[in-house]
């Protein structure tokens, strides 16, 4: 490799819709480059970006997987991102480490919902981005009209640098529009060798070079005067053009070729080099000077003292806890003490290496712009600021979408909770959008992701990497009780068995408490000594502990008021265990004959939705029994904002998902309590009393 320098590096992240060919590309590029000396296949399970069982197993990328290799003395980071919705995290966390983007495009599905979310995702982080569009020997594809898409979706400074030979089965080469060389694939040596440009295309590489020079020109006005004097524009000047063009974000070049068959491979490898930015030119990093507490922008550069960001670990049962890190600034070598800023901890660096796929390749130094990892850090997490103690800052953490969808995790054999609480505990370090609670009322430990698949691979990876199964099944409803009558009822308990008896008797008003809170509110109104003060407390103490189940369905009863007005009482008899007894006595009577009700939770639920499918939402969300509280445009998209049952929710994730074809994103947070509809009620009441039979 040419001197380990920062203007050698180039870092890409591939993301793009789910299928498009990602992995596929990473593989063919690290076939290319002599990196791995066969072509893994997705299909077949041994690339070397889907190491993971669970990738393999399902064909998808789950994890954000870094695939270095080396091509004409620069180094390359390509950083093989999940297409698949519910891995966004890892795409946040993958990018967190690009310099630039290339979003993969099949030329023959065109641009698909994936395209449009890596688009607007790397539009909002205001990163460099590129099209490649892949598998241009398959059946139905067609880089022109995969073109026109683009530039009907993206806007017009979506240019072509390159351009196919041939089509679908022909598909044979790819022409430099710049260079107006055209490199014909030969089968045998796996290659491209330099070829002729077909007369018939000449016309079509003249325009689309015309549209890289108009490109180039409207992002810097020396250019244009030269384009407008002169009608042309050096080969030089273009190519430095294109990436200054990449960098404001002002152009997006297209390359094309088939990762499958790794037909252009090299070429796309010459033009990564060429017109893709290198770590010198990426956006300066926000980030908290610790010592005067204000922000400050920090730009890569190795002069500066050493510091790192911490963008993904990874939970290895036989490593340790992985840390993979950019270099922000300076360097870092093995055995040297650094401070995590984020956490004021001092943490000790032992071997260094670089990753690719699952392989630790030992590092001597990581310098700036460059990605590497360490393990067994003590305190560091994803997100956290690495830095040389004299340089204190910490850089801005990455913003994770919340969770939308909760499971009950359920273990296959007793005895498994410990095993359960610590692998759940090493995932939710490695995940930062999967999150773990614990519903005491019905005790359930529940586990929240972005999507079903996302849930399903956290219980397969408790499986393969930590020995424990489990089942994931609804969360229970957390149903409450209450009444919307009067009663006003005695309670008497007495007991004579030879020697001390047992006597308390009150008389309690139990009604509907109107004010808003949900605690129990007790009034005492014994006059005349009736109940001794002493035992009043006892009265409180025994509805206290009763609440805790109601009448109908042993739900938690909540707005309930309960006057203690009269009474009796024995001077030798009575107890504070009496007393509590006969309040207990008082509470089942009261409630049954107060009109005891079922309250269900209710949640605000903001649903963001592209226009042509809210007669869809809103359909469903009447079918879920909510109500429609209004709708406000945001961003482009129109905003539902409703009510509905929480017990209609469970599945909304993947109910948004096929209607808008993933298209739609919400968010939900708990409101309130209300009665639950009559048509309900028995089944709710039915199912509590299976569940408590079950227990037993």
């Amino acid at each position: 490799m040419k001197e380990y320098k920062i203007n050698n590096l180039r870092n890409v992240g591939i993301l793009g819709h789910s299928g498009s060919g990602k992995t596929s590309l990473a593989e063919a590029l690290l076939f290319t480059t002599k990196t791995i000396d066969r072509l893994g296949k997705v299909d077949e399970g041994n690339t070397v970006s889907d190491y993971d069982v669970e990738e393999k197993k399902r064909r998808i990328s789950v994890s954000a997987t870094v695939a270095p290799f080396e091509w004409k003395g620069v180094k390359v980071n390509m950083i093989d991102l999940p297409g698949y919705f519910d891995f966004v995290g890892e795409q946040i966390q993958g990018m967190r480490a690009c310099d630039v983007a290339m979003i993969v495009v099949c030329g023959a599905a065109g641009v698909e919902v994936g395209t449009e979310k890596a688009w607007s995702y790397v539009n909002k982080i205001k990163l460099p981005r590129t099209f490649f569009i892949n598998k241009l020997d398959r059946e139905n594809s067609d880089f022109d009209k995969v073109l026109a898409q683009l530039k009907e979706h993206f806007g017009i400074s979506v240019v072509p640098i390159q351009y196919p030979i041939g089509k679908e089965s022909e598909f044979k080469g790819v022409i430099n529009i710049i260079s107006r060389t055209a490199s014909i694939y030969n089968p045998k040596t796996k290659m491209m060798e330099p070829g002729e440009i077909p007369p018939e295309l000449e016309d079509k590489v003249e325009e689309c070079k015309q549209m890289v020079m108009e490109a180039v020109a409207e992002t810097d006005e020396v250019l244009l005067d030269k384009y407008f004097s002169e009608g042309e524009l050096s080969d030089e000047e273009i190519y430095k053009g294109l990436i200054n063009g990449s960098v404001s974000g002002d152009i997006a070049p297209v390359m094309c070729g088939s990762a499958y068959s790794a037909i252009a491979m090299d070429t796309l490898l010459d033009d990564i080099i060429e017109c893709f930015p290198s770590p010198e030119y990426a956006l300066s990093q926000k980030a908290i000077d610790k010592k005067s507490n204000k922000e400050v922008r920090i730009s890569l550069n190795d002069k500066d003292p050493f510091s790192a960001f911490v963008f993904k670990t990874i939970a290895d049962p036989f490593v340790g806890k992985l840390s993979m890190f950019r270099v922000i600034t300076g360097k870092i070598t093995p055995d040297t003490q650094v401070l995590n800023t984020s956490k004021e901890k001092n943490e000790k660096i032992g071997s260094i290496y670089y990753l690719r796929g699952k392989s630790q390749l030992p590092a001597e130094e990581i310098i700036a712009g460059d990605i590497g990892a360490v393990a067994k850090l003590q305190y560091t997490g994803t997100g956290d600021t690495l830095c040389d103690a004299g340089f204190n800052i910490e850089f801005d953490n990455m913003n994770f979408p919340d969770p939308v969808m909760s499971m009950a995790v359920v273990p296959k054999s007793k005895g498994d909770e410990d095993k359960i609480s610590s692998g759940l505990g090493k995932l939710v370090e490695e995940d930062p959008t999967f999150k773990v609670s614990r519903d005491i009322e019905n005790a359930e430990t529940i586990v929240s992701g972005v999507g079903e698949t996302h849930l399903d691979v956290i219980a397969s990876k408790l499986k393969n990497k930590f020995g424990v199964e489990v089942a994931l099944q609804m969360p229970k409803v957390p149903y409450r009780e209450t009444i919307k009558g009067v009663s006003d009822v005695q309670g008497k308990h007495k007991k004579q068995s030879g020697g001390h008896g047992q006597y308390g008797d009150v008389k309690i008003k139990f009604e509907p408490r109107n004010d808003g809170s949900d605690e129990l509110m007790f009034v005492d109104q014994v006059v005349g000594g009736v109940v001794p003060r002493n035992y009043i407390p006892a009265v409180e103490k025994g509805l206290k502990e009763c609440i805790i189940h109601g009448v109908l369905a042993g739900y938690p009863v909540i707005r309930l008021k309960a006057t203690l007005h009269d009474g009796s009482y024995h001077p030798v008899d009575s107890s504070e265990m009496a007393f509590k007894i006969a309040a207990s006595l008082a509470y089942k009577k009261g409630l049954e004959q107060a009109t005891p009700i079922l309250l269900e939770p209710i949640l605000r639920l903001e649903v963001s939705v592209p226009d042509d499918y809210m007669g869809d939402i809103i359909g469903d969300i009447n079918k879920k029994r909510g109500r429609v509280l209004g709708m406000e445009p945001e961003d482009g998209v129109q905003k539902v904002i409703a009510e509905v049952p929480m017990a209609e929710m469970f599945n909304y994730a993947t109910d948004l998902r096929s209607m808008t074809q993933a298209r739609g994103s919400f968010r939900s947070s708990f409101e309130r309590y209300e009665e639950v509809p009559a048509s309900e009620v028995s089944k709710i009441i039915e199912n509590a009393k299976a569940l408590k039979a079950e227990a037993q």
